[in-house]
């Protein structure tokens, strides 16, 4: 069974609710911002938006120094980036470097609060040789550039890297650099080490589930419940695709002798829309992608190789981004419109803060203002119930009660244990008829569960 430590546990008995104080001060959540755009707002009023949003980490593909100011004395964190194409001159110029500092940062630090500048974007897997043998010292000149102006210890250093510099990520343990790139890796990972800067990766479960459309996939990569994945060599079973992607890396990381570098998930998203022959973009989709995705941030259950806590994540993406080439997915990954709306809610309003699980069950429980309790159907199987307790525990719920010494432990039955945990995952994800379906292998009742010293929480149907 999959269970929240409950030294990092935020869900405490006695609300079972994601408070919007605790959302509010986690600071892992990022969103890229793109401007291959004609019809994006004026940046003053992006920041108004991001500052109505728990989002606290804004990443830039470049340096729009309009953007930058606009973000001055917001608190956000702000990445910024140098283009591919100036990394020849960056490698070979030592002042190219301070200029670019000295235009790109001095005239706006520390009041906008840059935190990181990633030299080039995607850099290992562009097939320019040239432009890979020279990051690395582009890297350290742009590191000695702040350094020079004493904000070395203040701004890391880093590059953005796609999931394809690794040659296997499946199993995670497994997870191993192309050998083609790991001489130069090794390289850039040593400079990630002495300069304590974060290794930068792309992850995007959309892209594993476009090669492999089963509806067992789809529901791996997007944190719905599911059978798992077992890694056949640590026998640990993977309950969506983001930790296994993300543990891949960290196998790789540690293969060649860097496991303590800061692993930052630089992108990661899913379209909303897409071209008629796409598998994959919907609004459901990208809805339970991203909504999911952030409640198991914000649940600091962390992944099974780095437990107890969550990878800085950026979200793409905060716009759609109309200039884009190819498919129509590629235009379709905002998370906001032009207008300043929502595309859809994944719970980044800090005045609403949880949204609901788009999963739609065919039958769903009438919306009650009683007290309600969510419950196994009779008849339900036992490995139903198990994976219904692997499923809500291991979306970071506190399961502690139902562990040896805890209140409701007691009666050691599956069926028992199983009941505890869906009906502790419904009261927790916004008490919505929709968190109580578990593959219509529940129901609301109003009758209470609870039993001795065994409480089960109760809430009404609705908010």
């Amino acid at each position: 069974m999959a269970v929240l430590p409950s030294a990092v546990a935020f869900l405490l008995l006695v609300s079972f609710s994601l408070t919007v104080n605790i959302a509010n001060s986690q600071s892992f959540i990022g969103v890229n911002y793109g401007q291959v755009a004609d019809n994006l707002p004026p940046p003053s009023a992006t920041a108004k938006l991001l500052q109505s949003t728990s989002i606290q980490k804004v990443r830039l593909y470049g340096s729009d120094p309009a953007i930058i100011k606009a973000l001055a004395n917001t608190g956000i964190g702000i990445v910024i980036g140098t283009a591919n194409g100036d990394i020849p001159a960056l490698a070979s110029d030592p002042s190219f470097a301070k200029n670019w500092i000295n235009t790109n940062v001095l005239p706006f630090y520390p009041a906008s609060k840059i935190i990181l500048i990633n030299v080039g974007n995607e850099v290992m897997t562009s097939g320019d040789q040239n432009l890979m043998n020279k990051l690395l010292p582009a890297m350290q000149n742009v590191q000695n550039a702040l350094n020079d102006v004493s904000l070395g210890g203040e701004i890391k250093v880093s590059t953005v890297h796609s999931m394809g510099v690794l040659k296997q990520s499946e199993p995670p343990s497994s997870g191993s650099f192309d050998p083609s790139y790991e001489d130069l890796m090794k390289g850039l990972l040593g400079f990630n080490n002495a300069t304590a800067s974060p290794f930068a990766i792309n992850p995007y479960p959309y892209f594993a589930y476009r090669s492999d459309t089963r509806p067992e996939t789809l529901a791996f990569c997007l944190f719905q419940q599911n059978a798992g994945r077992v890694d056949g060599n640590t026998k640990i079973k993977y309950m969506n695709m983001f930790d296994a992607q993300v543990d891949a890396v960290f196998s790789a990381l540690n293969s060649i002798g860097f496991k303590n570098v800061e692993i930052v998930v630089a992108e990661t998203g899913w379209p909303y829309k897409g071209d008629d022959n796409e598998i994959g973009p919907s609004i459901e989709n990208a809805k339970a992608y991203n909504g999911n995705l952030i409640a198991h941030l914000r649940s600091m259950v962390g992944t099974p190789l780095m437990p107890g806590k969550s990878v800085d994540t950026y979200l793409f993406a905060l716009y759609d981004e109309d200039l884009k080439p190819g498919p129509g997915s590629e235009r379709s990954f905002g998370l906001f419109k032009p207008d300043l709306t929502m595309a859809y809610n994944v719970g980044l309003s800090k005045s609403s803060q949880t949204p609901a699980t788009p999963k739609t069950p065919t039958n769903p429980s009438p919306t009650s203002k009683k007290a309600t309790w969510c419950v196994p159907k009779s008849g339900v199987s036992d490995a139903q119930l198990q994976d219904n307790l692997d499923y809500a525990c291991g979306r970071g719920i506190d399961c502690s009660p139902i562990e040896p010494g805890g209140a409701c432990f007691e009666p050691n039955t599956l069926a028992s244990h199983a009941a505890y945990a869906m009906n502790l995952f419904y009261q927790a994800s916004d008490k919505n008829p929709l968190n109580c379906d578990f593959s219509q292998s529940a129901t609301l009742s109003s009758n209470n569960p609870s039993y001795n010293a065994c409480t089960y929480p109760s809430g009404s149907g609705s908010n």
